[in-house]
């Protein structure tokens, strides 16, 4: 029998098997192409040792089997971005919901900041109040302390960490009053 007889007789049937298992035209005609390629690339070397009809089935099977874990795979990578997505929702709702209105005036953001700034170590603290209230240079402050201006650099870069994590359930709050 030629590939040509042998495609033509067993298209029909593969397509209706993978159809069964993939519930997709576009995806069982994929998976039965595949396979007719690869039978075809192997044909002559096949024919003469090999039941061709239990080949082909049996690399449809396994071409499903692939296409049904991949499908699988992806299902759970939405699933899971879906969730994040629920939950970053979740904490933004539950956030705008606790908002003190209080919050919004000066006093209060005065407090939420100086909260920020004791809770950092007393050294940094020192150098984050001269550099950014006092408006102080690095070098200057080095000088003055007797510090290197890599101790200085170093401290405020922790400073800037600190109140980052301090503030950050304020940040977008405080963007929007600082403009």
């Amino acid at each position: 029998m030629t590939f040509s007889d042998f495609y033509t007789n067993w298209y029909p049937r593969a397509t209706a098997f993978a159809r069964e298992y993939l519930l997709s035209e576009d995806d069982a005609n994929d998976a039965v192409q595949d396979v007719f390629v690869d039978l075809y690339e192997k044909y002559d070397t096949l024919t003469e040792r090999v039941n061709l009809v239990a080949y082909l089935f049996t690399s449809l099977k396994n071409r499903c089997i692939d296409i049904l874990r991949h499908r699988v795979i992806e299902k759970k990578a939405v699933d899971r971005m879906q969730e994040e997505y629920e939950l970053t929702l979740r904490m933004k709702f539950d956030s705008l919901e606790i908002l003190d209105d209080g919050i919004f005036d000066e006093d209060t953001i005065e407090k939420i900041i100086e909260k920020a700034l004791a809770a950092l170590p007393e050294r940094c603290r020192i150098i984050f109040v001269k550099h950014k209230l006092d408006g102080m240079k690095q070098k200057d402050i080095a000088a003055e302390l007797g510090i290197s201006n890599k101790t200085v650099e170093n401290q405020l870069t922790i400073a800037y960490r600190k109140i980052r994590i301090e503030l950050s359930p304020y940040f977008t709050l405080l963007l929007f009053l600082s403009m």
